[in-house]
């Protein structure tokens, strides 16, 4: 699980870096802290918050807790890895790119564990659980959304490649995440 984290953790950084944004409950943080400069750790722990009653009742108490620890490991990680990793130059399209790739891999090293990042990706795994709806096309379907709202925060250019970054990772939960596949969800 601390692997996941890490490495999700390394992507935030990434689009932190780039100054692009990501779809979901981390979507939505990045839009706060682009719009109103709150730490984006903070933000991302206190906008997943209303979701751990819903994961509760859904998924499961062993996995709101292990969400619950991912969120909190994430929002410490994701203020402390870009005091220990410089970019001397990143390119948008390479930190869009990675930042997918990298987030899905997360992902699915925490659905593996039986975790999530909270929020919408606690619903689309519900969703996977109870109606066989991939996690993946769900995902995608809130993204859609949160990117919509990004118009607010960002370039059009900026926006672009968070929409890029966001295909790059929820093509790899749904290449990669199948039901039953994983002990987790």
């Amino acid at each position: 699980m601390l692997a996941g984290c890490l490495i999700v953790a390394l992507a935030i950084s990434f689009l932190r870096e780039s100054q692009l944004l990501a779809g979901g409950t981390t979507g939505l943080a990045f839009l706060i802290h682009y719009l109103g400069g709150w730490p984006l750790g903070a933000v991302l722990f206190v906008v997943n918050l209303p979701f751990y009653v819903f994961a509760w009742r859904a998924m499961g108490r062993v996995f709101t807790l292990k969400t619950f620890a991912a969120v909190a490991l994430l929002s410490l990680f994701t203020e402390l890895v870009p005091r220990l990793l410089v970019f001397g130059r990143l390119d948008p399209v390479f930190a869009a790119i990675m930042a997918g790739l990298l987030t899905g891999i997360g992902i699915l090293i925490l659905i593996r564990h039986g975790a999530s990042l909270g929020g919408i990706g606690v619903m689309a795994l519900h969703l996977q659980k109870t109606r066989g709806w991939r996690a993946g096309t769900v995902q995608m379907a809130f993204d859609v959304v949160i990117l919509g709202l990004g118009l607010l925060a960002v370039p059009l250019d900026k926006l672009l490649l968070s929409v890029l970054c966001a295909m790059v990772l929820n093509l790899v939960i749904a290449v990669n995440h199948r039901p039953g596949r994983y002990f987790g969800y």
